[in-house]
């Protein structure tokens, strides 16, 4: 579960879980104290071992505060802890309040364990006390060091139960520091419990033997190898339990670093450790929030001005000024747009300009041009600029062609005229530091819309100047013919007309 606003049902089939996990293990937990205790103070014991009272008031003991233990751990730790994750049930996000309370819940079940089997060694130890003091410090010691095998066990499965709820706890939040002294105080408490006080108990073992000088070689021998066992089992459970609480998170990371490598900005790992392991998961989660943002910025910085100048702002700086290029331009403008406006709703001249401009966006892209803008109804578009294109005439005149065969199909309520010429133009950005676009200034953008206002009025509603069916692919001029010369408006020489043949 990633978020808190899931249905309710998922929300209490989590508490249940949760909750029946936490008394699982609770049970689990006092169960293997019991047997360690018993198991220990079989090895530990000194010759000739407990007194018959005292194995039976142990025997009668041993249960009754098992089941003691696991009932109050269950109404004082469970309950407690799901009293702390409520906000969790409501379905809302936790305050700050909450959610370090909520973090905290592991810590809080085993000191609950802590409590209880510190009860547990001062009762047993008070027993040993009374009916057979001369094995009350064996006893103490072999309680103590269940106590601290229950601990850990607690803690490591109280981490990984309540996992669920620490990441509804931290979802969509960096933790804004390591909790609980981070990973090397994590690591150095499983050192403890994993080795440190296993080894010390093997330790006050050898002591014990050696104080009391009444425990034969045999035993000794038995009592160091079982307690060996133990605590390379031990040691190893921790382990593994230290080594998933450190990969998990981290493995998580690399399994969503492949899927943005993959081009998915969308991904999002839950946040569910309060160490540096969740601010590695949650300084993720916020450069692939980044990511996601960058791309669809770029994405439509690319739909405003094209792709091509995009990539080409993003590798060169963004300085006033440009370049001469010889470059082709194709203008194309609604004929009438001004009388559609006034006799149509603004609904369908808008429908009516969108299928018009789909068919000139997607074939000047086909044939690799750029539509550097739009002006009310009419389009320019250039081929050559930003990036070069060795055959911008031949590009340009099969664009033109093509644009008027299809909008006389798919657009016949909106009749265009379209003109194309070649020549030498500047390109580059022009306007203010503050707020400038990438276009193209000079004669053959001129030459294209003069072109095009006379192509309003011409068969096929396409013109094209002679200059740029010279400077095209023979293939592509074969497809031409001049036609007139006529001086454009604003012009001091005259241009030889191009219409398509046929």
């Amino acid at each position: 579960m990633n978020s808190v606003t899931g249905p309710e049902q998922d929300t209490a089939a989590l508490r249940r879980r949760v909750q029946g996990r936490l008394t699982a293990s609770l049970i689990a937990t006092h169960v293997l104290g019991a047997l360690v205790v018993v198991g220990l103070a079989a090895l530990l014991m000194p010759s000739p071992g407990m007194s018959a009272d005292l194995v039976r008031v142990t025997a009668v003991a041993v249960p009754v505060y098992v089941v003691s233990a696991v009932v109050a751990g269950t109404l004082w730790g469970t309950r407690g802890a799901l009293r702390t994750l409520r906000w969790a049930a409501e379905g809302r996000r936790p305050t700050d309040a909450e959610r370090a309370a909520s973090l905290r819940v592991p810590l809080r079940l085993t000191c609950v364990q802590a409590v209880l089997w510190g009860i547990a060694t001062l009762l047993f130890g008070g027993l040993a006390a009374l009916f057979q003091p001369e094995v009350m410090l064996t006893e103490l010691l072999v309680v103590a060091f269940a106590a601290v095998v229950v601990c850990a066990i607690a803690y490591l499965f109280g981490e990984f139960t309540l996992r669920p709820y620490a990441a509804l706890a931290l979802a969509g939040t960096t933790p804004p520091r390591p909790l609980h002294g981070g990973v090397n105080l994590r690591m150095l408490l499983f050192w403890c419990l994993g080795t440190g006080v296993p080894v010390a108990g093997l330790v006050v073992t050898a002591v014990l033997a050696w104080v009391r000088g009444d425990v034969s070689t045999t035993k000794l021998a038995v009592s160091v190898i079982v307690l060996g066992l133990v605590v390379l089992c031990f040691g190893l459970l921790v382990t593994v339990f230290t080594a998933r609480s450190v990969v998990n998170p981290i493995t998580s990371v690399q399994d969503a670093l492949n899927r943005v490598r993959a081009g998915d900005f969308t991904v999002e790992i839950p946040v569910y450790d309060g160490t540096e392991l969740g601010l590695l998961q949650a300084g993720f989660n916020g450069m692939a929030a980044g990511l996601a943002e960058r791309e669809r910025l770029r994405d439509l910085f690319g739909r405003h001005v094209g792709h091509e100048v995009a990539l080409e702002a993003m590798r060169t700086s963004s300085e006033l000024g440009g370049t001469v290029r010889t470059v082709s331009v194709l203008f194309v403008d609604l004929t009438g747009s001004t009388a559609l406006a006034a006799s149509r709703p603004p609904e369908e001249v808008v429908e009516l300009l969108n299928r018009f401009f789909a068919v000139v966006v997607d074939e000047v892209g086909r044939h690799h041009g750029l539509v550097n803008k739009f002006v009310g109804d009419a389009a320019l578009a250039v081929f050559g600029a930003p990036a070069p294109l060795r055959d911008h005439a031949t590009c340009a005149l099969a664009a033109g062609r093509a644009i008027a065969r299809r909008l006389a199909a798919e657009v016949p309520d909106g009749p265009a005229g379209i003109g194309v010429a070649t020549g030498d133009a500047v390109a580059g950005n022009v306007g203010d530091p503050r707020r400038f676009e990438y276009t193209v200034i000079g004669d053959p953008v001129n030459e294209a819309a003069r072109l095009t206002e006379l192509a309003k009025t011409a068969p096929g509603r396409l013109l094209a100047s002679w200059t740029a069916v010279e400077a095209s692919a023979a293939a592509e001029a074969a497809r031409w013919t001049a036609t007139d010369d006529v001086t454009l408006r604003g012009r001091t020489r005259p241009t030889t007309l191009a219409t398509p043949r046929g």
